[in-house]
């Protein structure tokens, strides 16, 4: 067998060339054998009856000559026993005549027949060779694009035509792939440069900070003093960021923890969080917390709800208002959260749930990392959920999260 795999071509056209003729070699040979099988049924083994007929003729001729002595012109035999004898020979000869140019048509056959198979086995195998290269042609294709793709080169397409089969299939699919890759590879450029720059900022803060307190000769206590709060405030703005950035490489893992929790628990748990912030800002909240009894990480969901409704407190407006629900139906639980603010155009709004994406140019605000939102949609999609955000006519967002029931609860829901 190890020698036999050592033999057998390792390339794929060469393969298939070899299968194709080594089919038609098969099926030729059948049709071969059965072919020969019914022209050898077909062609007698004795000859003719007629030459049995003749020779009773010849015998009953016989016999009327030696009666009556005339009427007979060939060699009249002595007694009615030489002449079977001689009809004997007779038929014996054209038998073995017989069977002789059977077996000669028998032999002619066969051997034209195996010169003619191996010639267009041959041939097959060398056609089979030309339309396999035909039709594995998208397949090098996609091994020299697949050569030449890179982090820095996968802007590249294959765009294969031609008929809708399984090459074209798996071409269309490369093409997919190239282009998550390359729209994953870009997002990931542009999240790291984010990164970079948000982290750097509070840095360079505390830097300039220390720095100037540092060049005076002598700082006063008051100096002192100031320069602390401003490299604790920077410090919690880079852990902030810090945390939002875990906080997003786990949802985007995947490795969820799967617990009983509600989500009306951590809504409520997230008003009162910001209940200082929204009494400053003097904004109405109604609240309508319904049971949405789900399984799934309560550190993630938690900090999906703390997030939105931090997003609706932040990016709100002095006096507004904001509108929170929660409830469960019979294959899902929801929330629902809606806050006043200003007014943002539909196609400014997808963009906001992308990475270090603010609304400072339309609020003024620019407090937080721009976090909040993209962690939102990384939980909703690491829980199989969905999120919906509409702009309000009026100014504010509308924002949906809708989470799957689990089968369970959905069964010990109904009545």
């Amino acid at each position: 067998m190890r020698t036999l795999r050592r033999l057998w071509p390792q390339k794929v056209r060469t393969r298939l060339a070899l299968t194709y003729a080594a089919l038609f070699l098969a099926a030729g040979m059948a049709l071969l054998a059965l072919t020969y099988g019914q022209l050898a049924a077909s062609l007698p083994t004795q000859p003719p009856s007629s030459l049995t007929i003749r020779s009773q003729v010849l015998n009953n001729m016989h016999q009327a000559c030696q009666r009556t002595g005339v009427g007979y012109k060939g060699p009249v035999p002595r007694n009615l026993t030489e002449c079977k004898q001689a009809m004997a020979a007779y038929y014996a000869g054209s038998a073995a005549a017989f069977q002789a140019q059977r077996q000669q048509t028998l032999s002619n056959l066969l051997r034209a027949a195996l010169v003619g198979l191996g010639v267009i086995t041959v041939a097959s195998a060398g056609l089979g060779w030309f339309m396999s290269g035909r039709m594995l042609r998208p397949v090098r294709v996609i091994t020299e694009t697949a050569r030449r793709a890179s982090e820095q080169h996968l802007g590249e397409r294959l765009q294969l035509n031609g008929a809708r089969d399984e090459l074209k299939e798996l071409a269309d699919t490369f093409d997919d792939m190239l282009e998550r890759l390359d729209t994953a590879f870009a997002t990931q450029r542009r999240f790291v440069a984010n990164a970079s720059h948000e982290l750097r900022t509070p840095l360079t803060v505390m830097r300039t900070a220390i720095d100037v307190t540092l060049a005076k000769p002598s700082p006063t206590v008051r100096q002192l003093t100031d320069i602390a709060v401003r490299v604790r405030r920077s410090i919690d703005k880079a852990e902030s960021i810090i945390e939002a950035l875990l906080t997003l490489a786990v949802s985007d893992q995947g490795k969820l923890s799967s617990e009983f929790t509600d989500l009306a628990t951590w809504a409520e748990d997230a008003i009162d969080v910001a209940a200082p912030e929204i009494e400053r800002r003097n904004l109405n909240v109604e609240a309508k917390l319904d049971p949405a009894e789900t399984t799934g990480d309560p550190q993630l969901l938690e900090r999906m709800i703390s997030n939105l409704v931090d997003n609706a407190v932040r990016y709100n407006e002095p006096g507004g208002w904001i509108r929170l629900r929660t409830g469960s139906s019979d294959t899902a639980v929801y929330l629902e959260i809606a806050n006043s603010g200003p007014f943002i155009p539909d196609d400014k709004v997808p963009g906001l749930f992308e990475p270090f994406r603010r609304m400072e140019a339309r609020t003024g605000v620019r407090e937080g990392a721009g976090l909040g939102l993209s962690i939102v949609r990384s939980v909703v999609t690491a829980h199989r959920a969905t999120v919906t955000a509409r702009s309000q006519p009026e100014g504010g967002l509308d924002i949906s999260v809708v989470i799957p029931q689990p089968q369970d609860l959905a069964t010990e829901s109904q009545p």
